[in-house]
């Protein structure tokens, strides 16, 4: 049963399928290792029924050398094909914490360029301040703030929905 949000929230299930791109001027921060590996102003969320939000940051917010690409890649039914990166910061590795959509499909063109980061293997994400809680079940990218309510898929039994 999804929550009802309150003032200043949004529901995950009013968010659409196939998914939104909505720009962010929201504070976006990666820290890794102790150091902030990544930042920006400019970032896309991409809005997904029953996900929180999973922000893609410009390949320029991130510190020269945080990015190593690996080999490996997925297919995302509405984006394409997910090339992935290991995260370098502070002397710790972050193995294939991030990805890019290096040719995304037309209707996603805008996600080129941009990297997304799971929050839950790196040291913390934040947005506007707020540390980041990330989507439970270890494989959707989402970031759980206090912005969003839902439930979340990723959680145990939400295989189907």
């Amino acid at each position: 049963m999804p929550l009802s949000p309150g003032p200043g929230q949004e529901s995950v299930w009013d968010y659409p399928r196939p998914p939104a791109v909505d720009p962010s001027s929201e504070l976006v921060e990666v820290h890794l290792g102790g150091e902030v590996v990544a930042r920006t102003r400019s970032s896309l969320r991409v809005l997904e029924t029953s996900h929180p939000p999973t922000y893609y940051l410009p390949l320029d917010a991130f510190v020269d050398g945080a990015l190593l690409p690996v080999e490996g890649s997925t297919v995302c039914e509405w984006k394409g094909r997910a090339a992935y990166f290991d995260l370098l910061g502070g002397g710790r590795r972050a193995a294939r914490a991030a990805w890019t959509y290096p040719e995304p499909v037309p209707t996603y063109a805008v996600l080129a360029g941009h990297v997304a980061v799971m929050p839950g293997l790196v040291d913390a994400c934040y947005v506007d301040g707020e540390r980041v809680r990330a989507q439970e079940g270890g494989f959707y990218g989402g970031w759980v703030t206090d912005r969003v309510v839902g439930p979340f898929k990723g959680i145990p039994g939400s295989w189907g929905w």
